[in-house]
């Protein structure tokens, strides 16, 4: 068995971590932290987990999470940066759910997140968590970074394009929708049912810190520069990532089904559906399937694809796990085949 630490374990994507690791046959949860609610039952604070995790909840330092083999950090940007160095050089496998590794770069890590990073001499070699594209990588990884949910559907969705040269490579568009629990678990006024509910806005249109993420991203696998505007909506729901995604063809003979469905063949999280569907967020709540489709409308020159994910599974936690699988060097479904809940 494999002794897992969470620090952060109070939040939604904490707690999704939590429901999916108690399950896992090769895991066992050896550490729970956070700041309020130290030596409370775990389960106490999440009655759903009462008879799957038994832990209490720990103090949110480097001591508690010595007993560990891997350690998930489900906090908020800027927390597994001043605690990971220690913990890897205790050998200590690291995987953060938060931003603090995701850039390469440490001064665009500083002016999208507001402050110094705090350990920029690892942002070398922090492996990118997106399996359909760094798999190998992470199997060697001792430090991984999990992609952002948003950022997770719009690359999943552009790539197959991108990397066939079958889209002009500015010119993208992303219009993505999230339910409200990719906002995290915190009282704030904009979250509350009263604002979100029978509403329906666009948030960061000029700037959010998930854009240079993506175009990293996109770029790392073409090869040169990406036009990308990213714009974020909050749907009154509480799971689900919905991307649309607009690029102009530069191949009008391409056959778009075809590069999506020979692109993700032998990916178990990604669902190419037949030609002229429309993904349903509610088809993948609970699992860690991205389901996509490809338009061509009037058959112009304009590409549309959809893609939708759960925000807390292949967008956080079970990504994480997938990543934690394969570097482990396990099965990568393992822990991960349920299926999504309907309706």
């Amino acid at each position: 068995m494999v002794d897992v630490g969470i620090v952060g374990g109070t939040g939604y994507t904490g707690v999704e971590l939590l429901r999916l690791l108690a399950l896992h046959p090769q895991i066992r949860i050896t550490a729970v932290t956070s700041r309020a609610d130290v030596g409370r039952p775990v389960a106490e604070a999440y009655p759903n987990l009462r008879g799957a995790v038994e832990a209490h909840f720990v103090p949110a330092e480097v001591a508690s999470l010595m007993d560990c083999d891997v350690v998930f950090f489900a906090t908020p940007n800027g927390t597994a940066m001043r605690m990971a160095p220690e913990l890897l050089a205790r050998g200590i496998r690291v995987i953060d759910l938060a931003a603090d590794f995701r850039l390469t770069d440490p001064d665009t890590w500083a002016e999208w997140y507001g402050e110094p990073h705090a350990c920029p001499q690892l942002l070398p070699e922090a492996v990118y968590g997106l399996p359909e594209v760094n798999r190998e990588f992470i199997r060697a990884a001792r430090l991984i970074a999990c992609p952002g949910c948003y950022p997770t559907a719009v690359q999943l969705g552009f790539l197959p394009l991108l990397e066939a040269g079958l889209i002009r490579f500015d010119g993208l568009i992303a219009d993505v929708k999230s339910g409200v629990s990719g906002a995290g678990r915190k009282a704030e006024l904009p979250l509350l049912m009263s604002e979100t509910g029978e509403s329906f806005k666009a948030y960061s249109a000029a700037r959010h810190r998930h854009w240079p993420e993506i175009v990293q991203g996109l770029e790392r696998r073409v090869g040169a520069p990406v036009g990308l505007t990213f714009v974020p909506h909050l749907l009154p729901m509480i799971r689900g990532i919905h991307a649309t995604l607009y690029a102009q063809l530069a191949d009008p003979a391409a056959d778009l089904q075809q590069a999506f469905e020979t692109r993700y063949a032998d990916e178990p999280f990604v669902d190419v559906l037949p030609a002229g569907s429309h993904p349903d967020t509610r088809n993948v709540k609970g699992s860690n399937r991205c389901q996509i489709a490809v338009h061509r409308p009037q058959g112009g020159s304009t590409v549309v694809v959809l893609a939708v994910i759960d925000n807390l599974v292949k967008g956080a936690a079970g990504q994480a796990v997938q990543c934690m699988n394969l570097a482990l060097g396990w099965d990568e479904d393992l822990g991960l085949r349920g299926i999504g809940l309907y309706p």
